[in-house]
């Protein structure tokens, strides 16, 4: 199925590419058939989420700024590639949770990028992961992803 099909079904609609934070790629194509995109967090539009998990948001509200970086992950994806049909499928991805000391659901806040990635690619092709607490992201954001994926060539 065409993936813009899917996200329209998904009553989705794929953000601008988030604005470069600094000095680096926002994503880099390498080898064969692959591109790494670089951290994305999960300000779309007017929504621009600070603080932490388990401080200022719930582990569900996790999920949701998790489902809008993976959005804004693909939308440098597509800046880059063009179209994003050309995914065959995520390879991994990199899930950051600023994390109040005593939250521990950082898993369950990566679940809503792989739910989103499952949604559009079938979840037969579920990318592996990591989901990592730390202490403070840049601009104070709650959630940041970085991610691989397979291209077809």
């Amino acid at each position: 199925m065409n993936i813009y099909e899917k996200l329209k079904e998904c009553n989705l609609t794929l953000p601008e590419a988030p604005a470069k934070g600094g000095l680096y790629t926002p994503c880099m194509e390498f080898g064969e058939n692959l591109a790494y995109i670089s951290g994305c967090g999960p300000a779309i539009g007017d929504k621009k989420p600070c603080g932490k998990l388990g401080k200022e948001y719930t582990t569900e509200e996790g999920m949701e700024w998790a489902r809008n970086s993976m959005l804004n992950v693909l939308a440098v994806l597509e800046a880059q590639v063009g179209d994003l049909n050309k995914v065959k499928k995520a390879v991994k991805i990199l899930v950051f949770v600023a994390s109040d000391d005593e939250f521990t659901e950082q898993p369950m806040v990566a679940n809503g990028a792989s739910a989103l990635l499952g949604e559009l690619f079938g979840t037969e092709n579920l990318p592996s992961r990591s989901a990592i607490g730390v202490n403070v992201l840049p601009g104070n954001i709650p959630v940041e992803i970085e991610a691989i994926f397979e291209l077809e060539k």
